[in-house]
């Protein structure tokens, strides 16, 4: 996303936007991880919030942001409340952080985490 003003411009890469969405959904409560990784949620935190691309594709334009999202879930969580917070964290992290309009936030759950 490029965006001009009176002293010049301001362009947000997809890689950013990646970088904030893989923070908030490790932060996000009942997430184990990104589906198709083979980062944990600790070990991600350990290696300084690496951005983890697996199982996200963000969908940059000038007006908006389209996010999906492939999540494994902790097993005995309520997945629907899991997905629900995880989208309205996005959301406001996009929105808040870096003034983009939210098209979509697709979360699908591939797998359950089992202890």
């Amino acid at each position: 996303m490029e965006e001009a003003n009176q002293n010049g411009q301001v362009h947000i890469s997809d890689d950013a936007v990646s970088t904030i969405i893989g923070h908030v959904v490790m932060d996000t409560p009942g997430i184990a991880g990104m589906s198709g990784s083979s980062i944990s949620k600790g070990w991600a935190k350990r290696l300084g919030g690496k951005n983890v691309p697996k199982g996200m594709s963000v969908e940059v334009t000038e007006a908006d942001v389209a996010i999906n999202l492939r999540i494994i879930v902790h097993y005995g969580c309520i997945i629907q409340e899991v997905c629900y917070t995880l989208q309205q964290n996005v959301r406001d992290a996009v929105e808040g952080m870096m003034g983009l309009t939210l098209a979509a936030v697709n979360v699908k759950v591939e797998k359950i985490a089992i202890p």
